[in-house]
């Protein structure tokens, strides 16, 4: 089932929390996409097809819709998602990106500035000020400019879509279980470690540790957005070796401390 809530709108934008409680399931009925929109992955991992051409989807990456595309979304986990959904019109796109600006057709990898500013811009939203939401909003959109990857599609077709079916199977076995180790990721995609460890490189540009940090600290924001009060429990629920250990990668991956954080979320 999928519930959608408006959550502030503003001239030229609308911001809406996108929720999935879909089971695990096969591919949707075709679906015409009606605004230029961003999408930010806040929980969960699915994965959308658009024109043929499939995309894994968590909330290390986000994705653009343009009116006219049709798309369909399966679901490989149980637990379903959420997303924060940003609907623009040409002129907010263009005051951010420019005039000849086209939307990526695939996903991008977002930096862990880009995600917290998502996150305080979600958080921010209960003041009902809509100034500070367009000026947030466009913050946002020069941080995704400003820091966005495009996730890498090379070599001949054939192996390039078996390389990334392979990784893409990776980030989803890491957004079920954020604590897996490699030779155990290795196992759940029936390659061996060391091929896993190239390819996952070689089409993401970061090592599978760094990203299963990335993919961890986007849960600690999250958790802590939920009102998550122990540290320790969190450290031990996401497999950090301790409360220290997750404020060491929350700092290095964000900037701020977990304390920092909850003042900055209006916790």
């Amino acid at each position: 089932m999928l519930e959608k809530r408006v959550l502030a709108a503003a001239e030229g934008l609308t911001v809406e929390d996108v929720l999935c409680t879909s089971r695990r399931s096969s591919w949707t009925a075709p679906e015409p996409t009606t605004s230029h929109s961003i999408v930010f992955v806040r929980r969960g991992c699915f994965r959308r097809r658009v024109d043929g051409v499939e995309s894994f989807l968590d909330p290390v990456s986000i994705y653009f819709e343009r009116p006219g595309q049709e798309q369909q979304i399966a679901h490989p986990n149980e637990g379903g998602d959420e997303c924060t959904q940003i609907a623009l019109n040409r002129t907010v796109i263009e005051s951010v990106w420019g005039s000849d600006f086209l939307p990526p057709t695939g996903p991008i990898f977002t930096s862990a500035a880009a995600d917290l500013a998502h996150r305080q811009l979600v958080s921010s939203l209960r003041s009902g000020d809509v100034l500070e939401l367009a000026e947030r909003v466009v913050r946002l959109l020069a941080v995704v400019r400003d820091g966005g990857t495009r996730i890498r599609q090379r070599g001949r077709a054939t192996t390039a879509a078996a390389r990334r079916r392979v990784v893409d199977d990776a980030r989803e076995a890491i957004a079920g279980e954020p604590t897996i180790g490699l030779f155990e990721l290795a196992r759940v995609v029936a390659v061996s470690p060391h091929h896993l460890s190239r390819i996952f490189r070689a089409e993401t540009g970061e090592t599978i540790s760094r990203y299963r940090n990335r993919a961890r600290v986007r849960l600690v924001l999250e958790r802590l957005a939920d009102r998550e009060r122990s540290l320790a429990r969190l450290a031990g629920e996401l497999g950090f070796a301790d409360q220290a250990h997750l404020a060491r990668v929350v700092r290095r991956e964000v900037g701020s401390t977990p304390s920092a954080l909850r003042s900055s979320l209006g916790i």
